[in-house]
């Protein structure tokens, strides 16, 4: 199957939701939202936006199904299912805040062999392919260099539904800022997981993520030549609860730092 055909072809679905969605955020003050938990938000523009998505993405690959985070709809492929969260970061997107970003992975089984994620503040494109590379608007990108979390700048999410282990984040939180650069949490996992791609972040976990959230990332960091697991280490966080990423060099120490703070003990 060619990845690259398939990717570039998504690519245009996402322009076309892009356009709509950019729309409507210069026109926010006409925003209708609803509350699908405390903290948990969703538009009338993601709705909308995740049918032109299905819409355009059943025609680029028919024989695919859908994972949505707006459930618009419910198919699912038998092996090939697109992984979309219309707007990654509604909260900001609500508030005129930059960033938030379109999400869309093709996922085969459980390997993530496709993704895009378009970040509307600064009007860029990140995507890959399997065996293709990873893309930043028609440049190639690669995750950092650096070789200590000491020497990395880290990226974060903080729960704000799941508040299971708010005493260990708490405690992780605590932790990178004493012993990296610093810590940042921009309020959009796609687009953190993004910038680790091509190395502004040297590293980002979180809990509580969902499929929707990670899966374009998933392939974006292992085509910049970096590496991501769940927090137990294992290196299909797909359909996990916990999400790590980073470059190869800072990995281990990395994950092994989460380990510590944020397992059960």
């Amino acid at each position: 199957m060619q990845y690259k055909e398939i990717c570039f072809d998504a690519m245009e679905v996402v322009k076309k939701a892009a356009a709509f969605i950019r729309e409507r955020h210069e026109n926010r003050n006409e925003l209708v939202f609803e509350e699908k938990g405390r903290q948990n938000f969703v538009t009338e523009v993601d709705l909308i936006a995740e049918q032109i998505l299905v819409s355009g993405l059943s025609e680029v690959l028919p024989a695919a199904g859908f994972i949505t985070e707006e459930g618009t709809s419910t198919l699912r492929g038998e092996s090939f299912n697109w992984v979309i969260d219309p707007i990654d970061g509604t909260t900001n997107f609500i508030h005129g805040v930059f960033p938030f970003a379109i999400s869309v992975g093709l996922a085969k089984e459980d390997e993530v062999v496709a993704g895009i994620i378009y970040e509307f503040g600064l009007d860029e494109y990140f995507y890959a392919w399997k065996e293709g590379g990873a893309w930043l608007n028609g440049l190639p990108i690669q995750v950092s260099k650096v070789a200590t979390v000491g020497q990395s700048l880290i990226a974060t999410g903080f729960p704000y539904t799941n508040f299971t282990y708010l005493e260990e984040f708490m405690q992780s939180m605590d932790h990178f800022m004493k012993h990296s650069h610093g810590l940042r949490r921009l309020g959009s996992a796609a687009t953190d997981i993004a910038y680790v791609a091509c190395g502004r972040f040297d590293g980002f976990y979180e809990y509580g993520l969902h499929p929707w959230d990670i899966a374009a990332g998933i392939v974006l960091v292992q085509e910049a030549g970096g590496k991501v697991s769940d927090f137990s280490g294992h290196e299909d966080p797909l359909h996990k609860e916990t999400f790590l990423s980073s470059n190869h060099h800072i990995f281990n120490e990395f994950l092994n730092s989460v380990q510590k703070i944020m397992l059960p003990k």
